[in-house]
């Protein structure tokens, strides 16, 4: 597996095309969820994109790392995706744990946020998150906000 970290003006338009069509794939068609995928949060000068590409170069992982103020007033992590063919290998975990290195690294004294889906709060719990709402509805999804406890 090779693991990048990108800022969006790093991508090439193959990569970002790459990153789109997982998204969509997986958050709009597979989940049966249309809603505004593209929300300007990829382009933030200090958004942080992590790849996961197999040996062929295919995308296979990803998610993208926000800094404190753009969707919390923590960073986040969101996006965060496995490929349908990639599911179940173990991705998710290294993925995430990458991202809260990046994350805590660029700001260390922000603390980190997210916006899980309801049925993933045991994953992300096993990686140190801990419940910060109530779930809420969110396209139609249940989703619940979780925080980093280092």
């Amino acid at each position: 597996m090779i693991w990048r970290t990108l800022k969006f003006d790093q991508l090439t338009r193959d990569e970002l095309y790459e990153i789109l069509k997982l998204r969509v794939d997986v958050f709009v068609v597979e989940q049966n969820c249309p809603y505004p995928e593209l929300d300007e949060k990829d382009r933030h000068p200090q958004a942080m994109h992590m790849l996961a590409q197999d040996r062929d170069g295919h995308l296979v992982a990803y998610c993208r790392v926000l800094p404190p103020g753009v969707s919390y007033p923590q960073a986040s992590i969101g996006r965060v995706v496995v490929a349908l063919s990639h599911r179940g290998q173990g991705l998710a975990e290294p993925l995430m744990q990458q991202a809260l290195k990046k994350a805590l690294a660029n700001w260390p004294q922000a603390g980190v946020q997210i916006g899980a889906q309801e049925h993933l709060q045991k994953f992300y719990q096993r990686l140190g998150f801990i419940n910060h709402s109530k779930v809420y509805l969110e396209d139609g999804i249940p989703h619940i906000d979780m925080m980093y406890q280092c």
